[in-house]
């Protein structure tokens, strides 16, 4: 079972910006990459009483991302190239986008769009709470 780590989260004003961190450990990243070559990370949110959702998603070895069209324009995500570290940079935050932030991976499998919903996911972090305030 492999667990990433998220880090990053905070209490911010509306308007604010905020980098968060998932750290994916050096054994499982070279583990995956022997096995499946190519794997998802993506980060996920769910705020108070609603669903988890997609946040924005990174293909490895692949130059993808994904964004929900809430995000689209605010958010970037971005690795540090050895998929080590995978990172979600916010800007213009809104009271929205207060929840919980997960970050999952999974293998690729050829479906790029499996990699945009949350039920396709088995390994997830802990989560780091986002809360924007206005």
């Amino acid at each position: 079972q492999v667990q990433p780590m998220e880090s990053g989260g905070d209490s911010v004003q509306t308007g604010s910006s905020l980098k968060l961190a998932c750290e994916v450990s050096e054994d499982f990243n070279r583990q995956w990459k022997s096995q499946y070559k190519r794997y998802c990370i993506g980060w996920f949110r769910q705020g108070e009483g609603k669903e988890r959702e997609e946040v924005a998603t990174i293909l490895t070895n692949g130059g993808l991302s994904h964004y929900a069209d809430s995000v689209k324009g605010r958010f970037t995500i971005s690795s540090d190239g050895v998929e080590n570290m995978v990172y979600l940079h916010m800007d213009s935050l809104k009271p929205e986008d207060t929840a919980m932030y997960y970050c999952a991976v999974r293998d690729y499998g050829g479906m790029w769009s499996y990699c945009w919903t949350p039920e396709n996911y088995h390994n997830w972090g802990q989560g780091t709470q986002v809360t924007v305030s206005s």
